[in-house]
């Protein structure tokens, strides 16, 4: 099946639809969502991605990260991908949103309006392997020392929406 995403301009008016690996190689604005999970202790969850992903393959990322339908919601989008790629219903609030563009090699752009939610959830997990290789939790301190020391084993736009999510907390 084909996956469309929603092109929309910076005020989220909606241009139409693409193809997404399409929009990815023209660059152009479409509407994301990034779902931060912590357990009860404040440490984040990371998802490593299949080597499978046609960009970024193996790389680490926040819990999830995709693209609403058109006739979704963001928060809507989100809660389905926390079941497609997880296996888990988490409750979640949506704390800010911002426009980012980001290369993430082989000629793809991430160029995003992306609202960001964050949840806590501390039960069982059920992965999607054709998504998610691998889950951990990580504090933030730990998270900052990896990214500082191996950038190249996280997901480009992760590192940009981490440092955004900073500045909003």
């Amino acid at each position: 099946m084909e996956e469309l995403v929603v092109l929309v301009n910076p005020e989220d008016d909606v241009l139409g639809l693409m193809e997404k690996q399409q929009a990815h190689i023209n660059g152009l604005l479409h509407r994301a969502f990034s779902v931060f999970l912590f357990n009860e202790n404040g440490e984040m969850l990371l998802q490593k991605r299949t080597s499978e992903k046609y960009h970024s393959p193996n790389q680490w990322t926040n819990a999830v990260c995709s693209h609403p339908r058109i006739e979704e919601t963001y928060l809507e989008g989100a809660k389905r991908r926390l079941n497609e790629e997880l296996g888990i219903d988490a409750k979640l609030s949506e704390k800010f949103h911002f426009i980012y563009k980001a290369d993430v090699g082989g000629g793809l752009w991430e160029h995003e309006l992306d609202h960001v939610f964050t949840g806590i959830y501390n039960s069982e997990f059920n992965l999607n392997k054709n998504e998610v290789e691998e889950i951990r939790y990580i504090s933030l301190d730990n998270l900052d020392k990896e990214i500082s020391e191996h950038p190249e084993q996280f997901t480009e736009w992760f590192k940009i929406i981490l440092e955004e999510y900073k500045h909003h907390f």
